[in-house]
C-alpha cells in the first residue's frame, strides 16, 4: 500500500463519511468547529492510506500512520482527536455492514503532557479591566475608536464576570437584554445546550453603556447581534481575539491574551473564593466534572506558593508539591458524595 506524506494535497471523502458527518451534525448536534476538525482529520487518514479504501485498511497500518503523525510533530492531543475520527467512521461503517470490523478500536495516541489553564491573577484581571485611555483631541477616528473600546469593554466584562465560551460570547443576540438586566445571560452552548450563568453589575453597566453607542455600528434595523463588528454585522471570534490581546498590550500585560484565558481566570477565581466545584462545573458548562477538576490543581497552586513564601519552615520540594497536588481531589470520593 502506498503511503504518501501526511501534507498532500487535499483528497475527497471516502463513500459514507459525508453520510457519517451529516449524522454528526443534524442527529448529534455537533459543533460546526468539531465537524471541521473531524473532516480535516479524515482527509488525513485517507491521505496516509493512498489508494486503499476502508475495509483494506488494517490495524497495523493504523499504528502506523500514527507513528507517522507523532513523527512529523503532531501533538498527542492532535492524534488523539485525528483517532477519534477515524474510529467514528470505521465504527459508522461497520454497522452498516461496509467493514467486518472497526480495526481502529483499542488503538491510542502517544500520551501528552497535561497543561494546566493559563489564568491570569486577581490583580492581572483587573490591570486588563482597566478602561484605556482615549485621545484627548476628538476627531472621527477617535471618535470610532471610542465606540469600539466601549463594545470591547462590554465583551471583555462579560467574559470575566460569566466564564462563558468565545463562541457563545459571539451567539449573543439582543433578546438576552432581559436576562442580562436581572442579572444572568443564557447562552447556548455545546451540542445546543442551554444554561444560565450569573452577571456582576461592572458587567452589566459596561453592556449597557455599549447599547447606548451600538446604533453607531449597526447598519441594518434587524441585526440581532449583540456585538457588532465594523461592517454592522455579528462580531468574528478572530476580531475579538486580536482586540483582547492588543489591549493587554495596551495595559502592559507582558503575557499574550486570548479569550479563553478570561474563562480560566473566571474559573480558578471563582473556585478559590467559593471551593465550590459543582457550582463552577455548572457556570462553565461542563458535562463532567472531570474537566472541571483541573482547577483545582491551580487553586492548589495558588495555596502552596501563599505557603512557600510566608512559612518559615516551607521550603517543600518540588515532588512533595506533586504528590500533594495530585492527591488533593479524588473525583470518585466526589462523586460518592455527590450521590
Amino acid at each position: 500500500m502506498s503511503e504518501p506524506e501526511p501534507s498532500a494535497a487535499h483528497v475527497a471523502l471516502w463513500p459514507g463519511a459525508e453520510d457519517w458527518l451529516a449524522e454528526l451534525r443534524d442527529q448529534r448536534r455537533v459543533s460546526p468547529h468539531t465537524l471541521s476538525n473531524y473532516e480535516r482529520d479524515l482527509r488525513r487518514l485517507q491521505t496516509l492510506a493512498g489508494n486503499a479504501s476502508p475495509a483494506e485498511l488494517t490495524a497495523l497500518d493504523l499504528r502506523r500512520f500514527v507513528g507517522r503523525l507523532h513523527a512529523s510533530g503532531l501533538s498527542g492531543r492532535s492524534i488523539a482527536r485525528s483517532l477519534s475520527a477515524w474510529r467514528g467512521l470505521l465504527r459508522w461503517l461497520a454497522r452498516r455492514g461496509v467493514l467486518d470490523a472497526n480495526v481502529a478500536e483499542g488503538l491510542h495516541a502517544p500520551k501528552h503532557p497535561k497543561r494546566l489553564p493559563d489564568a491570569l491573577s486577581v490583580d492581572e484581571a483587573f490591570r486588563l479591566l482597566n478602561p484605556v485611555a482615549t485621545a484627548e483631541t476628538p476627531n472621527a477616528n477617535a471618535e470610532r475608536e471610542q465606540v469600539l473600546q466601549c463594545r470591547d469593554q462590554a465583551m471583555f466584562e462579560l467574559f470575566y464576570s460569566s466564564g462563558i465560551r468565545l463562541s457563545e460570547l459571539v451567539g449573543l443576540d439582543m433578546d438576552c437584554l432581559t436576562d442580562l438586566r436581572q442579572g444572568e445571560v443564557r447562552v447556548l452552548g455545546k451540542r445546543n445546550k442551554t444554561r444560565v450563568v450569573p452577571v456582576g453589575r461592572t458587567a452589566q453597566t459596561a453592556v449597557e453603556r455599549w447599547l447606548n453607542v451600538r446604533a453607531q455600528l449597526l447598519k441594518t434595523e434587524d441585526e440581532p447581534a449583540l456585538f457588532l463588528g465594523q461592517q454592522g454585522k455579528r462580531i468574528a471570534p478572530r476580531t475579538i481575539q486580536l482586540r483582547l490581546n492588543r489591549h493587554g498590550q495596551q495595559q502592559g500585560l507582558p503575557q499574550r491574551i486570548h479569550p479563553h484565558q478570561l474563562r480560566h481566570s473566571f474559573a480558578t477565581h471563582m473556585l478559590q473564593g467559593s471551593g465550590d466545584l459543582r457550582a463552577v462545573q455548572e457556570m462553565l458548562g461542563h458535562a463532567s466534572i472531570a474537566s472541571t477538576q483541573v482547577y483545582t490543581h491551580l487553586d492548589f497552586q495558588h495555596l502552596a506558593q501563599v505557603y512557600d513564601q510566608a512559612h518559615p519552615r516551607a521550603h517543600r520540594s518540588k515532588a512533595a508539591t506533586a504528590q500533594a497536588d495530585a492527591s488533593r481531589f479524588n473525583p470518585e470520593q466526589e462523586d460518592k458524595k455527590a450521590t
